[in-house]
């Protein structure tokens, strides 16, 4: 039986790495979508919209792109402007591909920080009004068709 107290790192770095890949692979443009509220993102304000950016990601449009386990970051220009953009990886909400929309949509990983700011454990000190409780128990899958 496995140990439940064993602890992963987040699933999310690699799932971007692998989905920038696929999609490099695919002849396609890697675009990932940013929560520009998380704490510590450095992106260029002017190009958010509605809280979010959306980054094209592809080594034609960035320059030394390095997708760490804790943070995305590389440097850029917007709008002629050279700019080094830091992207905690907790803030970076979906990869796709810009010619077919397929990627994958990133949900909330149990113990991992919440893109709001909260520790995943649900003891944050904020207001909670509006937001639903998360279930207790063991992450389950569930086939969509």
């Amino acid at each position: 039986m496995p140990d439940s107290k064993i602890t992963m790192t987040s699933s999310r770095p690699y799932l971007i790495r692998a989905f920038n890949e696929w999609i490099l692979d695919n002849d396609c443009t890697p675009f990932i979508v940013v929560d520009a509220g998380v704490q510590g993102v450095q992106v260029p304000t002017e190009h958010v919209a509605n809280g979010q950016i959306v980054l094209n990601i592809s080594p034609g449009a960035v320059r030394g792109l390095l997708v760490g386990n804790g943070a995305l970051e590389f440097s850029a220009r917007f709008g002629g402007v050279p700019m080094q953009v830091f992207i905690p990886i907790q803030a970076v909400m979906a990869v796709y591909a810009k010619e077919n929309g397929e990627g994958m949509v990133f949900g909330s990983e149990p113990g991992s920080p919440d893109p709001d700011g909260t520790d995943g454990s649900g003891n944050d000190s904020g207001d909670d009004s509006g937001k639903t409780e998360r279930p207790s128990g063991r992450p389950t899958l569930k086939v969509v068709k």
